[in-house]
């Protein structure tokens, strides 16, 4: 006989939507966030007996997320989806925990006009908070934010092997789309400094040394944060290597100096790190939750 036991799970409406401005003055403020909200708790007869006595519905976690939105105000993702961590968990005996995650898109005022924005294409914010009974764990960061640098990096001295094609060269386009998260030690913080701040960082590391990997330049840009910021434990990238090839322009006889080149789209190299502050407490746990981070 096969013994067959309810494992791990979580249940929650993905993806609200939820644009809040806020009318106090004359001059509006806007976050544009997109809200996912997961429980867990006490959920084994819902599964097990198709009992449904525990099983708050999704469309209620949904009409939850944008209630609180009015009731609240969106301040940061990160103090929004610590409220409704708060309210669910204080609200029904059996949740004990869960995971609420935020994508916010930015908007930059149209010559810093009142009330009219146009959407900020550089990066999407991302928070998750994963709350296990009393314990909280906020976890900050970016993707999509393109960057490049036309020189001062270079790849050499790699292994070579029969199936080695690629040249070495010590001046190269370097080029990523940054995905990063962070996570804090602890929920006294000030998430929207904090975010512009380690944003500066990553993007001043990238510029300032001589790149002889991609690998090298995320740990540095993630040594940094670490150091600058005692409140985060560890901070973590997932980046492809957005290969430029000089093109070669032989076939016309044109010299080609570094100067044009084949932007390669796929495939590509994905790096992926994780820069730890030696001696902190581990969050495998928090992180297993969250796909495309080593």
């Amino acid at each position: 006989m096969t013994n067959v036991i309810l494992g791990k799970n979580q249940y929650g409406k993905a993806e609200n939507h939820v644009v809040r401005v806020n009318r106090d003055s004359d001059r509006h403020t806007l976050r544009d966030v997109v809200v996912s909200s997961q429980l867990r708790g006490d959920f084994q007869a819902v599964h097990t007996e198709g009992d449904n006595g525990h099983c708050v519905a999704t469309d209620t976690q949904k009409n939850t997320v944008f209630a609180l939105a009015q009731k609240h105000d969106v301040a940061s993702p990160e103090e929004f989806l610590l409220t409704l961590s708060d309210h669910f968990t204080s609200s029904f005996d059996w949740v004990t925990g869960g995971r609420w995650a935020a994508e916010e898109h930015l908007w930059n005022r149209i010559n810093d006009h009142d009330h009219s924005f146009v959407q900020n294409k550089d990066e999407v914010r991302t928070a998750v908070v994963v709350t296990d009974g009393s314990k909280r764990t906020v976890i900050s960061g970016f993707r999509d934010l393109t960057v490049l640098k036309t020189t001062e990096s270079g790849f050499v001295g790699y292994p070579k092997d029969p199936y080695t094609t690629l040249p070495e060269t010590e001046d190269r386009v370097l080029s990523t789309d940054i995905a990063t998260r962070w996570r804090y030690n602890t929920d006294d913080v000030d998430y929207d400094a904090v975010y512009e701040d380690v944003k500066k960082i990553i993007l001043a590391k990238f510029t300032d040394h001589y790149s002889r990997a991609l690998q090298e330049t995320l740990y540095l840009m993630g040594k940094a944060v670490i150091e600058a910021h005692p409140e985060i434990d560890d901070i973590r990238f997932s980046c492809p290597n957005k290969h430029h090839f000089v093109y070669n322009l032989g076939f016309c006889d044109l010299e080609n100096n570094n100067e044009t080149h084949y932007a390669a789209d796929r495939p590509y190299g994905l790096i992926e790190a994780t820069i730890e502050r030696e001696g902190a407490e581990r969050a495998d746990e928090v992180w297993a939750g969250i796909a495309g981070f080593c």
